[in-house]
């Protein structure tokens, strides 16, 4: 390869303004109250992460890794900072040299391997704009992101080029692994030497990233970001996650999906730390744990479904070098806290954000954590609990962000779709779409989506609180509750759940299973119905609900609703006269 490395460069005022807000987190990292009160988003006009604050990187740590990669059978690759900033010098003038300019968008289909971060720090230098995707999209999928993101260029694994047939044909393919007849590979890239050509002046509100939501209740929506909003904006998860220069984090999280840019890229190299990626092809807790022990992991960030089969093994027989455990992507469940705490004396932080934001809400390192809470506004965010119903501020109602002091993590809209922007942005707030609750200390508590929350008996039911009790359970590794129809109440509470490894369904267990729930739950509150149940989930891993909620209704329409007896998976409270139901 050749020396491409960044030379030493006097900082520029973005630079300088990126570092002054980065500094003050970092000084007052467990200091809430200053953190809060006295940060600033930086003011920036022009604004290129990659060669603003990277190439810095490079220059003062240039030995350090910065991106490490395991893989199952214990082999590991890396890149230091000062050769991962020349390598994206190499990829951009290569992709320079296969015609890419400022603003063509590229789809970037890749697991997690070195040529992703080269890739992503080279179209960032070029002004490029990026459409990260996960390798398990359907073709379908693929058509709708090449339609509507208006793709120019696509990188893909050489094992998936084959799920585009077609579809690329008027893009410039490139591909990573073996060579592919088509399609440009992506190793030639290493033996290029041209230098690398003026982009011209990167604008900090040009676009920079499109992400397809996972799309949990309706179609993906195309989120916008900018070379500010990403990348800046996640000052704010840096502070959240507790990264500190010299750190060494782990985040399981798959490419294509926001949370990977937030904590496999942004979050810690805005901290200068290094990344460590543990490749499997199927999760094994103690195999997770073993390599967190090995690589001399200080900071970690898993999602409660990882953290629901972490607790399973034992936490407790590893000797780690962990500072701070933080939970993001769904809430975390109190047990999981719990567990966690009793064997590594640590507390797993809950945390909140989006596609469309940064971290917005999170228990930040050294604050006091309150059970089920996902803690305070962090800084750089305005919160406020909207009522629905009087748009009118208050301690509960849907989370929304302050528009009159916008943060600069949040989005610049919906691409394609001004009329969902607007209502989204509507009456000067940004709208989550999430609910919760504020006590009087200003700790948030998340209650579920705005769709996700129904009326049983006219009390209104949030899945989250009723699914926490059931995973308490020994038997219960995950666990969903939706509606489901009822003649007298209008609807009742229905779990599926899926069950921890060892365990099978039986009336027993279902029995077992609606005591607990009953015994520690308020009685408007009871699990009526429950079965036994594989959950439905989101590419990303998270569980889909509204399949759930329109399969119930879809039975009760047919009047196949759970009646006793009716099949061996699922069980309704008369099938249990044990349970002497009084309502």
């Amino acid at each position: 390869m050749p020396d491409q490395s960044p030379a030493p460069v006097a900082q520029s005022s973005a630079t300088l303004a990126f570092r002054s807000a980065r500094d003050f987190l970092l000084a007052h990292r467990e200091d809430y109250e200053k953190a809060y009160t006295g940060f600033e988003w930086p003011r920036l006009e022009e604004f290129n992460w990659a060669i603003d604050w990277f190439d810095q990187l490079a220059v003062e740590q240039g030995s350090v890794p910065a991106l490490r990669i395991i893989e199952q059978d214990g082999s590991e690759v890396s890149l230091t900072f000062a050769e991962m900033a020349a390598r994206s010098v190499q990829v951009a003038a290569w992709l320079q040299h296969l015609g890419i300019q400022r603003g063509d968008r590229i789809l970037l289909v890749l697991g997690n391997e070195i040529p992703l971060w080269e890739i992503m720090l080279a179209c960032i230098r070029v002004g490029a704009v990026i459409i990260p995707a996960t390798t398990l999209l359907s073709t379908t999928d693929l058509q709708d992101r090449i339609v509507r993101g208006g793709v120019k260029f696509v990188v893909a694994q050489s094992s998936k080029t084959v799920m585009f047939g077609a579809l690329a044909d008027s893009c410039t393919r490139i591909s990573v692994g073996l060579p592919v007849e088509g399609w440009h590979d992506f190793a030639t890239s290493r033996t290029y030497t041209d230098p690398l050509a003026e982009t011209g002046t990167t604008r900090a509100d040009d676009p920079l990233l499109l992400y397809f939501t996972s799309g949990t209740t309706a179609q993906p929506k195309l989120v916008e970001h900018t070379h500010a909003s990403y990348p800046v904006g996640h000052l704010s998860t840096m502070y959240f996650i507790g990264l500190q220069p010299g750190d060494v984090h782990l985040n399981i999280s798959s490419p294509g999906w926001a949370k990977h840019a937030w904590s496999c890229l942004f979050a810690p190299w805005n901290a200068g730390a290094t990344i460590v990626v543990y490749n499997y092809e199927r999760f094994d807790a103690d195999a997770v744990l073993e390599q967190l022990e090995r690589a001399g992991v200080t900071t970690f960030c898993a999602p409660p479904t990882v953290w629901r089969m972490l607790i399973q093994a034992d936490l407790a027989s590893h000797s780690l070098s962990l500072r701070e455990c933080v939970g993001a992507g769904e809430p975390l469940n109190p047990e999981i806290v719990e567990q966690v705490q009793r064997a590594w004396g640590l507390t797993v932080r809950d945390g909140y954000g989006q596609t469309e934001t940064t971290a917005q809400i999170g228990n930040s390192p050294g604050q006091r954590v309150k059970t089920g809470a996902m803690g305070r506004p962090l800084p750089g965010y305005v919160i406020a609990l909207v009522d629905p119903a009087t748009d009118e501020a208050g301690s509960d109602g849907e989370v929304c962000i302050e528009l009159a002091r916008p943060p600069l993590g949040l989005m610049r809209g919906y691409r394609g779709d001004d009329a969902m922007t607007a209502d989204a942005m509507r009456l000067g707030w940004y709208h989550t779409g999430d609910l919760a609750s504020r006590d009087d200390d200003g700790y948030i508590t998340y209650v579920g989506r705005s769709d996700d929350v129904f009326k049983a008996s006219d009390y209104r039911i949030s899945p989250f609180e009723l699914e926490s009790v059931l995973i308490e359970h020994p038997a219960v590794a995950e666990a969903a509750v939706v509606p489901s129809p009822d003649p007298v109440r209008l609807a009742v509470p229905k779990a599926f759940v899926s069950l921890v490894a060892g365990q099978r369904p039986s009336r027993e267990l279902a029995l077992d299973i609606m005591r607990y729930a009953r015994d520690h739950l308020a009685p408007y509150k009871r699990i009526r119905r429950l079965e036994f149940a594989d959950l439905p989930k989101t590419i990303s891993g998270k569980i889909r609900r509204v399949e759930l909620r329109t399969g119930e209704r879809e039975r009760s329409a047919r009047q196949e609703d759970d009646a006793p007896g009716s099949e061996r998976m699922a069980y309704g409270e008369e099938d249990f006269p044990e349970l002497k139901s009084s309502g």
